[in-house]
């Protein structure tokens, strides 16, 4: 256990330090919890020596784990607060999210595909701050429950459906997701419920792979 458990938290600490802090990641929250959660852990075993290269990781049919850099500072933008709910839409095998619960919020992760959740639940069994994993469409968000204090698109999308300002607390729930095409940059935006709907703000250039599922959407466009 040793000779695999030492050289990635040395890699953790790698991430942080040469990744993260140079870029304008400075949440100490998110810092602490990206030098704690084990990334590998949210990859199947042949691709651990990837888990802290600073790029996508493929994870098949179209699925990525998110770049460190890419993923803290959308994270940051989201602005993690203890006891806060949040939902993490296509949510993968959980990395995001449990980063999102390391810092305090209450999470859950919603992903279409049953495999990926299979790994996040693997890699939080036992967590002390536990994740609720839930498998759906991801353009619907979770309707019908509590409104959120936040959402997180994790991954790049063309429009954000209507309904998930309808899935926000009032006046003060927020959103943050990567609006663009395939093939092309993306922009990173904030989006914060105001009325019936989202207001967005561009936030900084951040490209990441398009997540599945979002397709067909024609509102809410940048």
């Amino acid at each position: 256990m040793a000779s695999t458990t030492l050289p990635f938290a040395a890699a953790r600490q790698f991430m942080v330090d040469s990744q993260l802090r140079p870029n304008k990641v400075s949440n100490a929250s998110l810092l602490d919890a990206m030098r704690e959660v084990p990334r590998e852990q949210f990859l199947p075993p042949s691709l651990w020596t990837l888990a802290y290269a600073d790029q996508d990781v493929q994870l098949g049919g179209g699925r990525v784990l998110m770049a460190p850099l890419a993923l803290a500072r959308l994270l940051q933008l989201l602005g993690p607060v203890t006891g806060e709910r949040v939902l993490v839409v296509g949510a993968g095998s959980g990395y995001g999210a449990a980063l999102l619960a390391r810092c305090g919020a209450r999470v859950t992760a919603l992903d279409q595909d049953e495999w990926l959740l299979a790994i996040g639940r693997a890699a939080l069994a036992g967590a002390s701050a536990p994740v609720v994993f839930h498998q759906g469409p991801p353009r619907d968000g979770l309707p019908g429950v509590q409104p959120w204090d936040a959402i997180f698109i994790q991954g790049a999308v063309e429009a954000v459906p209507e309904g998930f300002a309808q899935q926000l607390r009032p006046n003060t729930g927020r959103l943050v997701t990567v609006l663009g095409r395939p093939g092309a940059p993306g922009v990173a935006v904030l989006g914060e419920r105001q009325g019936a709907g989202l207001a967005f703000a561009r936030a900084f250039d951040c490209t990441t792979a398009m997540l599945p599922g979002f397709e067909t959407v024609s509102e809410f466009h940048f």
